[in-house]
């Protein structure tokens, strides 16, 4: 029997997506719609994420296997505990969200030319801030934020957007702070999306979508 291909989705006004196993084999699983803060919503509880390319048609994506980091699995290297040791870095929650994402989108990254993170993602972004879903952690050196994250905070599971780094070993810091703090709160997953060496080097693994999906609908709290 021939294996269906996957038909990816244009979405239209309503904030609805496709079953995430209709995803083609890249994770790609739609295409339009917009970055309401109902949309989004809908979208990380399904287990879906927007990525694109400025200037490009909004994508939704919801990859097999997953990137995951089990807070409990972080992993701290020697140097960093050093780092963590040495009093050189503070870190806060939710205080300059904005500035947090507008440093994520202007850092140069290797590979990529623009940014996924334009300004109506910002906008978007803020607005779940401001609802107390988005949440960021800053790092900072001498009163300088000088690294930090920030992601979507589902009650059970964190799950991570971006990161940036003006200091060596800055995001690495914000990262080990979240996973500390998810552990402690009995958090399910952090949800790092996608494979990097560098997320790979801090603990994370792979995860099948499937048993992902199972975690992400386990014990999920109303927003």
């Amino acid at each position: 029997m021939k294996k269906k291909h996957a038909s990816i989705a244009f979405l239209s006004d309503e904030p609805v997506f496709p079953p995430v196993e209709n995803a083609n084999s890249e994770g790609l699983l739609a295409v339009g719609g917009d970055l309401s803060p109902d949309r989004l919503l809908i979208a990380y509880r399904m287990g879906i994420f927007p990525w694109f390319s400025e200037d490009a048609l909004i994508l939704w994506w919801s990859p097999d296997p997953r990137m995951v980091l089990f807070p409990g699995n972080i992993k701290i290297s020697k140097s960093m505990r050093k780092v963590l040791a040495s009093g050189r870095y503070t870190h806060t929650q939710n205080q300059c969200f904005a500035e947090v994402m507008l440093q994520c989108a202007n850092i140069s990254r290797n590979g990529q030319g623009g940014t996924w993170i334009t300004k109506g993602m910002q906008e978007s972004y803020l607005q779940l801030h401001q609802m107390g879903v988005a949440k960021s952690y800053e790092v900072w050196e001498n009163n300088e934020l000088v690294g930090g994250l920030y992601g979507i905070d589902l009650g059970h599971m964190f799950c991570g957007e971006s990161m940036f780094s003006l200091r060596n070993d800055a995001s690495k810091y914000a990262f080990i702070q979240l996973a500390r703090d998810a552990a402690e709160l009995g958090y399910l997953l952090i949800d790092c999306q996608v494979y990097t060496p560098h997320l790979a080097s801090l603990g994370a693994e792979k995860m099948a979508r499937e048993e992902f999906m199972s975690l992400l609908k386990k014990n999920e709290l109303s927003i």
